[in-house]
C-alpha cells in the first residue's frame, strides 16, 4: 500500500520459517495443528461448560469463560496462516489482511492482558477478603469489567488501523516474520516512521507494562495472605494454584516485554519469530489446562456432560 519508484505493492509475503526444510516444515505444522485444535477445542469446552452448568455461574467462570473466547481468537489471528503457510508454502498476504490481521492480534492481546488484571483482582477478593466477595463482585460489576475490557480491545483496535494507515510501503514485500507483526512492518516502510514509532512503543509499553503491575499488585496482595492462613493444607492448596497461574504470566508477560516494551526497532527479527511462537501459540495451548482443567469443579462438570452425551447416544 504506497506508491515509490513505480510500483504498488498490494501484497506482503512473509518469510518466517523459510530456512527449515520441507520435512521439518510439514513436521512443525502438525505439531501446530496439534495444539492449536487443542486449543481451540479446550476453550470451546471451557465456555460451553460454564454457559450450561449452574455450579459455574460463578464470577470467576465467568471470567474464565471470557478468557477462553479471547484465546481462541488470538491464536487463530495468527495460527490459522502459518498452518497455510506450512501446509501449502502459500505465503502472500494481502496489505489490507496484513494490516487486519496485526490490528486484531494486537487489539485480541492488549484485551487479554486487561481482563488478566481483572481475573487477579478477582483472586485478590475472593483470597483475601472473602467475607466481602459476594457484595463486592456481584453480576452487574462482572459485565461492566469484561465490557471495559472489550471497549478497550476495540480501542486498541481502531488505534492500529489508523496507525498502519499512515505508514507507506514502497520497497520491498518481503516481511521476515510469520505474521504481521509492528517490527517488521515499521522496518519495511519507506515514510518517516520516527513519531509513529514512538507513539506505538509507548502505547503497547503502557498497556504490557500497567497491567503487569496490577496483575503482580494483586498477587502480591494473595501471597501475603495466604501466607497469613493457618491451615497449612489451605496454603499449599492456593499456592500451587497461585504457582500454575504465575507460570503462565511468566511466559504471557515474558514474551510481551521480550517483544515490544522496547524503545527501538532494531530487534533480531529471528528471536521476534521464536518468541512469538511463545505468546501466541504455547500461552493459549496452557491456559486451558491451567486455568480451567486441572479445576475438580470444572473437570466434574465435564465428566457428567459426557455421562449424558454417551447415555443419549448409546441408550
Amino acid at each position: 500500500m504506497g506508491v515509490g519508484n513505480g510500483t504498488v505493492i498490494s501484497e506482503f509475503i512473509l518469510s518466517g520459517f523459510t530456512e527449515l526444510e520441507r520435512r521439518l516444515q510439514l513436521f512443525f505444522c502438525m505439531v501446530l495443528l496439534l495444539m492449536y485444535l487443542t486449543t481451540v477445542m479446550g476453550n470451546a469446552a471451557i465456555i460451553f461448560l460454564v454457559c450450561v452448568d449452574s455450579r459455574l455461574q460463578t464470577p470467576m467462570y465467568f471470567f474464565i469463560g471470557n478468557l477462553a473466547f479471547l484465546e481462541i481468537w488470538f491464536t487463530s489471528s495468527t495460527s490459522t496462516k502459518l498452518l497455510v503457510i506450512l501446509s501449502s508454502g502459500r505465503r502472500t498476504i494481502s496489505v489490507g489482511g496484513c494490516f487486519a490481521q496485526s490490528s486484531f492480534y494486537f487489539a485480541l492481546g492488549g484485551a487479554e492482558l486487561a481482563l488478566l488484571v481483572v481475573m487477579s483482582f478477582d483472586r485478590y477478593i475472593a483470597i483475601c477478603q472473602p467475607l466481602r466477595y459476594a457484595a463486592i463482585m456481584k453480576h452487574q460489576l462482572c459485565i461492566q469489567l469484561v465490557a471495559a475490557v472489550w471497549v478497550m480491545g476495540f480501542t486498541f483496535l481502531s488505534y492500529r488501523l489508523v496507525l498502519l494507515s499512515k505508514l507507506t510501503f514502497c520497497g520491498s514485500n518481503k516481511i521476515q516474520h510469520f505474521f504481521c507483526d509492528s517490527t517488521p512492518l515499521f522496518q519495511l516502510s519507506c515514510s518517516d516512521i520516527t513519531l509513529l514509532w514512538k507513539i506505538d512503543s509507548f502505547f503497547i509499553s503502557f498497556i504490557v507494562l500497567s497491567s503487569l503491575c496490577l496483575t503482580l499488585a494483586s498477587y502480591t496482595h494473595i501471597f501475603f495472605c495466604i501466607l497469613q492462613m493457618p491451615a497449612a493444607s489451605a496454603r499449599r492448596k492456593a499456592f500451587a494454584t497461585c504457582s500454575s497461574h504465575l507460570t503462565t504470566l511468566a511466559i504471557a508477560y515474558g514474551s510481551c516485554i521480550a517483544l515490544y516494551a522496547h524503545s527501538s526497532g532494531h530487534v533480531s527479527l529471528e528471536t521476534n519469530s521464536i518468541v512469538a511462537l511463545l505468546n501466541t501459540v504455547l500461552y493459549p495451548f496452557l491456559n486451558p489446562f491451567i486455568y480451567s482443567l486441572r479445576n475438580k469443579a470444572v473437570m466434574l462438570a465435564l465428566k457428567e456432560v459426557m455421562a449424558l452425551a454417551s447415555a443419549q447416544l448409546f441408550p
